[in-house]
């Protein structure tokens, strides 16, 4: 699968086989994902695969809402993406290189999310992102270090579903030119 075709290819699914994902599966899409750029290589997105039933459903039942427990609750693997803290955004002194501080942090995270996303299709695996959880309450629960931040859950399997691709903007409502 070519780069266009997987960009234009790839939806988010929400429903998933009962299938479970190899661990080489799951390895190599890391080892893709890891490719992608941070500021000044950082590299700080870490990822842990959540695959034992007890741990899915805890997550599920007790810090996602309803719409994205149900998710969680057929989905084989559970991703949980962090990220180290304070390492993105500054200079060796400590100062913020730029206006917008810290918040490199969640870009490099969200950079490295759509890659792993992108390499799991290729994979012929689905994924959704969800951002809406107890971020204190999962990261306690899978002992995430307290120099990570959770920054997005990502759901893993193979698709149930084939969603169609939705209404895209125009080139001429995306991009000017000055």
């Amino acid at each position: 699968m070519n780069v266009t075709e997987c960009l234009k290819t790839r939806r988010s699914i929400r429903r998933f086989k009962a299938d479970s994902v190899d661990h080489s599966i799951i390895d190599s899409v890391v080892s893709s994902a890891s490719y992608s750029p941070s500021w000044k290589n950082t590299q700080i997105t870490r990822y842990t695969a959540v695959e034992d039933p007890a741990l899915l459903a805890e997550i599920a039942e007790n810090y996602t809402p309803d719409f994205n427990a149900q998710i969680i609750r057929q989905a084989p693997v559970l991703m949980a993406v962090s990220y180290v803290k304070g390492r993105c955004g500054y200079e060796r002194d400590g100062s913020f290189s730029t206006k917008k501080e810290d918040r490199w942090q969640m870009f490099d995270a969200g950079i490295a999310c759509q890659s792993f996303c992108l390499a799991a299709w290729d994979k012929g695996l689905g994924t959704v992102i969800m951002g809406i959880f107890d971020e204190d309450g999962i990261a306690d629960l899978l002992g995430i270090p307290e120099d990570q931040e959770l920054a997005a859950l990502i759901a893993v399997g193979y698709p149930d579903i084939e969603p169609a691709a939705p209404k895209r903007k125009s080139v001429e409502q995306l991009l000017q030119y000055r």
